[in-house]
């Protein structure tokens, strides 16, 4: 069974338990006092809202019938899709905006979960619902809306955020309720008709996936040609997660590039700007690139953006490009982290998490995922 410690409704009442979950989670109760735009949330208050949104899901004949580990995870997202809107709401030109509420709350909901210690498959499953929460209402109006379903459908099940779309919905008031419900219905009809809905879209290979996201207007159906010169594998995870281990172990035979041994050959503060260390890094990645020689770049590699300038530069030179993340339960990834001499000062791994993205499929030609030393297919 899934492990996802948050209550959910159960037959035959499907009642939710809001006092035991306004009791046990603060961050349901800093959505109280959360002011929303009226025009799109005349119902009231965030904490209002996801609890309307709760109570619609709760109702909806097509939740109910999910699989128990599925209800789960739909109730979880629902009670999390707004979870940002606190720290991310503001008034623009006399309107009330929480513009990126969606990514901070996925990134948040992952912090969360993680302490909880919910499982990683169903952990990563709520975030991703998170994130693209209000995808439904808006990708079919974007150019690339092909793009963007395949995307989605990388990590997130469409069939169940269609779910959340719906619940979201039906828990405001609003004047264009009725045509945000046939928006969700065109873009549940999309994504079937792209193969994309209850399962990712599927490529000719992961290198033709990697390719495909990598480059503008290409075909889906084609098979990217491989001709690669060597192999470099891109390490991601929070200090004291175990990455030095999982190296020695696995690949142990190769040339690292660490930037914790650089930033010691340098003698730069873990704090400090990195500017020297990187830019020592990559000089030294690229005459491994230029030997065509197998190499292993360890760092915590947090954020999609740093992960994406450093496999474009391996990428460059016709590497096949491999990302590891590895991941442990939180007490063991602290004491790690206290045990070494150089340890992180806690203040600093908080503010990694601010910004804690994990690897998806399209980043690379083989992303692996490895918790508590397992490693995990999803």
């Amino acid at each position: 069974m899934t492990s996802l410690p948050i209550l959910s409704p159960e037959p035959p009442n499907w009642v939710v338990a809001w006092d035991a979950l306004d009791a046990e989670y603060s961050w349901i109760r800093a959505m109280r006092g959360c002011l929303q735009d009226p025009i799109f949330h005349a119902e009231g208050d965030v904490w209002i809202h996801v609890r309307m949104v709760c109570e619609a899901l709760a109702g909806l004949s097509a939740w109910r019938s999910l699989p128990e580990w599925e209800r789960r995870i739909v109730f979880a997202a629902a009670l999390l899709h707004d979870e940002a809107k606190p720290s991310c709401t503001r008034e623009e030109s006399g309107r009330i905006t929480s513009r990126g509420h969606s990514s901070r709350g996925a990134i948040d909901s992952r912090r969360m979960l993680w302490e909880m210690g919910a499982d990683f498959a169903t952990r990563e499953q709520v975030c991703a619902l998170v994130r693209y929460h209000q995808s439904p209402f808006h990708l079919l109006k974007r150019e690339d809306s092909q793009r963007q379903a395949f995307l989605i459908s990388q990590t997130a099940r469409c069939d169940l955020l269609s779910l959340l779309a719906t619940a979201d919905v039906l828990g405001r008031r609003c004047a264009d309720q009725q045509q945000l419900l046939e928006t969700i219905a065109l873009f549940e009809e999309y994504c079937r008709e792209q193969a994309c809905y209850m399962s990712a879209r599927q490529f000719p290979s992961s290198h033709s996936r990697f390719e495909y996201f990598r480059t503008d207007n290409r075909d889906p159906t084609y098979r990217a040609h491989e001709d690669f010169r060597c192999e470099v594998t891109l390490m991601s995870g929070l200090p004291g997660s175990g990455k030095d281990t999982w190296i020695q172990h696995n690949l142990g035979h190769l040339p690292v590039i660490s930037l914790d041994a650089i930033r010691e050959e340098l003698r730069e503060p873990v704090t400090g700007k990195q500017g020297k260390v990187v830019q020592l890094a990559r000089e030294r990645a690229r005459e491994f690139l230029r030997q065509r020689q197998d190499f292993v770049w360890n760092a915590t590699n947090l954020s999609n953006d740093i992960r994406r300038q450093l496999i474009d530069l391996f990428a460059d030179y016709q590497a096949r490009t491999r990302i590891v993340y590895v991941e442990a339960a939180p007490s063991l990834l602290f004491k790690r982290n206290a045990d070494r001499p150089d340890s992180v000062p806690a203040g600093v791994i908080s503010r990694m998490m601010d910004h804690w993205e994990l690897p998806i499929p399209i980043e690379a030609d083989e992303v692996q995922w490895w918790v508590d030393g397992q490693q995990i297919v999803l």
